[in-house]
């Protein structure tokens, strides 16, 4: 649906600087079509760089009536309120994008595309995309991913919003900035609201989780050197369903744990602890393998997100994490993804 000629704003109400805007930041970080606007009603005028750490001249507008001077053709929703349903308020703001001839990107849980408000409103060159869909024609899995010659690494983390797309998307690009045919594969809204295949796995009903994930291993599997899987959830984490069916579609030769830095209890549950990363390490091994009805497998290294620590900061806790667990440690984003690269690509790798 999205071209390259489309001029996007990004609706980003109270989500620059919080977890609500996560879809947003990634947008902004990896997208490379033309983002003209960032709506958001806090940080009218502000720099995009100081907010984020992301380096794109940008405007912050207060309203979607504001960024209208900026000439968009499509509104995408860059933000996930609590509830999964825009506030009133920001409801409006889409339905007067649309009526100004905005096409309309909608990661949320909620559908736009059947709302009769917004349907009445189209007219015949508009579309709204509703992300979060299942596809069509899943299967239960089989486990038949483990035939496929190529590489497959799965990221997991100690929680969720911890940076496993975002690892995934730094490995994606080092394996073909060293000319390796490599694919990163999505399974959230984001990844494919970034234009990359995949599945929205919260999207698919639990029966067929794995055999969704199973599909697109196999779309990919004989014509590429190497799958990057988005990871989703934490085996830790009491309100995450998403790992394991991950574990079982992709059948992975290589996990990469990712792990904010300093993060103890998970996010939203603080009486639920994170262990001490080589126990973590340790379940996902445990869990992949299952007693030896699936290939043994295991975390290769360590992405650690250091974003909220400054660069002393950040280092001091790298080498840490690799004392701590004796395996490779890096921040992506602020470094680069090569010396996880290197230990996914070890010839004793795979055992």
């Amino acid at each position: 649906m999205l071209t390259a000629s489309d001029r996007i704003i990004l609706l980003m109400h109270e989500g620059l600087q919080g977890a609500k805007g996560k879809t947003g930041i990634s947008i902004l970080r990896y997208s490379g079509l033309s983002i003209v606007a960032v709506v958001d009603e806090q940080s009218p005028g502000r720099s995009l760089l100081e907010l984020t750490g992301i380096s794109h001249p940008v405007p912050i507008v207060a309203s979607v009536a504001e960024a209208l001077d900026y000439q968009p053709t499509v509104l995408m929703i860059g933000i996930a309120p609590s509830g999964g349903a825009l506030p009133e308020a920001w409801w409006q703001e889409v339905k007067q994008a649309v009526a100004a001839g905005l096409s309309v990107v909608n990661g949320l849980h909620t559908p736009m595309a059947t709302d009769p408000q917004l349907s009445s409103l189209l007219k015949p060159d508009q579309w709204i995309w509703d992300v979060r869909r299942e596809p069509e024609g899943l299967t239960v899995g089989s486990g038949k991913a483990r035939s496929l010659p190529c590489l497959r690494v799965l990221t997991v983390g100690t929680d969720m919003s911890v940076g496993k797309m975002s690892a995934s998307l730094e490995l994606n690009q080092a394996a073909l900035e060293r000319g390796l045919q490599s694919r990163f594969l999505a399974t959230g809204q984001t990844g494919l609201m970034l234009g990359h295949d995949g599945v929205p796995l919260d999207a698919v009903r639990i029966d067929f989780a794995s055999g969704a994930v199973e599909q697109i291993m196999m779309r990919y599997g004989y014509d590429h050197d190497i799958l990057f899987v988005e990871g989703q959830g934490s085996l830790m984490n009491p309100a995450s369903t998403a790992t394991l069916p991950l574990m079982r579609g992709s059948q992975p030769t290589h996990l990469v744990l990712v792990h904010r830095a300093g993060q103890t209890h998970i996010q939203h549950f603080t009486d639920v602890p994170i262990p001490p990363l080589p126990k973590v390490i340790q379940v996902y091994e445990t869990v992949a393998a299952a007693g030896g009805s699936f290939a043994e497998v295991k975390v290769v290294a360590i992405a650690l997100n250091t974003f909220h620590l400054n660069e002393d900061e950040a280092q001091q806790a790298i080498e840490q994490t690799q004392l701590e667990t004796g395996l490779p440690c890096t921040d992506v984003i602020r470094s680069n993804a090569d010396s996880i690269l290197n230990a996914i690509l070890k010839p004793n790798s795979i055992l």
